[in-house]
């Protein structure tokens, strides 16, 4: 199969990958709780009913903004899987967030637009993370496309032990995962309600969800990148690092925006960055 085709198949099935990967969360999170939990199939039930229930309209553009925050993730994944540069598909992976900033901060409501501020400090916390992750997969392989990476005989995880660390840290926040989860939550503990998405409804709230299904899926896809010696291997890491996702998000509480920041900062510039700059000075 073509590249192109790939990317078509990101796009189709992306959202089934990324919709039992929640359903999995649910469960396992059941049971640390004591709880029996949903059916592994139960988010597709949700967003079925959030499609069917009539949407309150807060302004005219949220709609847009947000039809563009899930269009440009399932964009990111056709680009990533169809060839397009890396480092490019990580600038359009923060195009793609910063869509759900914008629908935010547009409503009047202090917890929507709260959310919002604390939505941006995510981004500036992780996305300069994945453009650092590129850059080192492309200087370790040679290769500037997912294919290529794929092909190289070089294992991008043993040069990269530094990026694989900082990775963990970061895919906690991409996730929404306690404790960097400050700007939504989808537990109730959070003292903005839902952050960003207080004031969305109906099919509003079920393309939100959507994307964060997109999201999930194109992590794996970078942790596919990461450890490149096969598909398979990437996408068990992928599920071994996520239920140790799960089990931090039920064993720790919310922390500070400022620690977000300075702590995903530092993981990026001595983790990453230093890799990163090894490999440039050692000439690998």
């Amino acid at each position: 199969m073509t590249p192109a085709i790939y990317g078509i198949l990101f796009v189709l099935l992306a959202p089934v990958f990324g919709g039992l990967l929640v359903g999995f969360d649910r469960i396992v999170s059941a049971r640390m709780q004591g709880r029996i939990g949903p059916p592994l199939l139960q988010p597709f039930y949700d967003f079925g009913k959030l499609l069917q229930k009539q949407a309150r309209q807060v302004n005219p553009v949220v709609e847009p903004l947000l039809l563009g925050h899930v269009a440009f993730m399932a964009v990111t994944g056709f680009l990533l899987l169809s060839g397009t540069d890396l480092i490019f598909t990580a600038f359009v992976f923060a195009l793609a967030a910063l869509f759900l900033v914008l629908a935010a901060g547009s409503v009047n409501s202090p917890y929507s637009f709260a959310g919002a501020e604390r939505e941006l400090i995510v981004l500036l916390a992780s996305e300069p993370f994945f453009i650092l992750m590129m850059a080192g997969v492309c200087k370790v392989t040679g290769e500037s496309s997912f294919a290529g990476v794929l092909a190289s005989s070089k294992l991008v995880a043993v040069e990269l032990p530094g990026v694989v660390l900082a990775f963990l840290m970061v895919a906690t926040i991409k996730l929404r995962k306690s404790p960097f989860d400050i700007s939504t939550s989808h537990h109730p503990h959070q003292e903005l309600v839902s952050g960003l998405t207080t004031d969305m409804s109906g099919r509003l709230l079920a393309y939100v969800e959507l994307a964060h299904w997109y999201e999930s899926a194109l992590l794996a896809a970078f942790v596919v990148l990461l450890f490149n010696w096969s598909i398979a291997l990437g996408v068990v890491v992928f599920l071994v690092a996520y239920a140790l996702e799960i089990l931090v998000d039920n064993s720790t509480s919310r922390i500070k925006w400022q620690l977000v920041l300075r702590s995903t900062w530092v993981a990026t510039l001595l983790f990453s960055g230093g890799n990163v700059l090894a490999l440039f000075l050692l000439g690998r």
